[in-house]
């Protein structure tokens, strides 16, 4: 019995962290410096943009992740994606612009994403502050009552979550496969012998919400066991 539960948390682990592994491992594969592409992902961002008649978009680095910030109209990309010369920096810049032209598009997707993270975001603070709060007040006033109000707020915080991960990963599969490879298919920015490598970034890419998703469950299980 005790070897089966052994196995069974190990399954459990490796469900829950395996894909973000996988993420990781594919993206320093694919970082390899590769001197005969023509750019770096900036540049092939800067460019893929200019052509999408995106000019008012911009394109900078930085160290808090490679996304698409429809607020500022900034492409970010880390280091080794803005200024690398590599299939996943090509491959990162392709995605990330693909989120620019869904947002210029108005696609539904989109939309739906980004209003239901304005929804949340006030009840994601407000649970932030109940996550934290929540030992305190129970010492302090051992109110029943008011303990199964917060305990409310913070399911429907992990809930909001959970729902902002299942709504975007149609999104990141439409900016991969849908967008972001035929570019780099049909524009010639990669050679044919580029592009199964080139993909597996692009499914990684995508599947980066699925792992964040799944990292929230083993969050939330967490937080009501304690």
């Amino acid at each position: 019995m005790a070897v089966l539960i052994i196995l069974g948390g190990i399954l459990l682990l490796a469900l829950i962290f395996g894909p973000q592994l996988w993420v990781q491992h594919v993206l320093h594969v694919a970082q390899a410096e590769r001197t005969d592409l023509p750019g770096t992902g900036g540049e092939l961002a800067r460019h893929l943009l200019d052509e999408a008649d995106l000019r008012h978009v911009q394109v900078e680095e930085s160290k808090v992740g490679d996304h698409y910030d429809p607020g500022a109209g900034i492409i970010r990309l880390t280091p080794p994606h803005f200024a690398g010369r590599s299939i996943a920096a090509v491959a990162v810049a392709a995605h990330e612009v693909s989120h620019a032209v869904q947002h210029a598009r108005g696609e539904p997707g989109f939309r739906r994403r980004m209003a239901l993270i304005q929804a949340i975001a006030p009840l994601d603070r407000i649970g932030q502050v109940m996550l934290i709060s929540m030992p305190l007040v129970f010492v302090a006033v051992r109110s029943p009552s008011l303990i199964a109000v917060q305990l409310a707020l913070v399911v429907v915080l992990f809930a909001g979550r959970l729902a902002v991960h299942a709504v975007t990963l149609p999104v990141e599969l439409d900016a991969s496969f849908g967008k972001a490879l035929p570019v780099l298919q049909q524009g010639g920015y990669l050679a044919p012998a580029d592009l199964p490598q080139a993909r597996r970034v692009l499914r990684a890419a995508a599947l980066t919400y699925v792992a964040a998703g799944l990292i929230t469950l083993i969050n939330a299980a967490r937080w009501f066991r304690l």
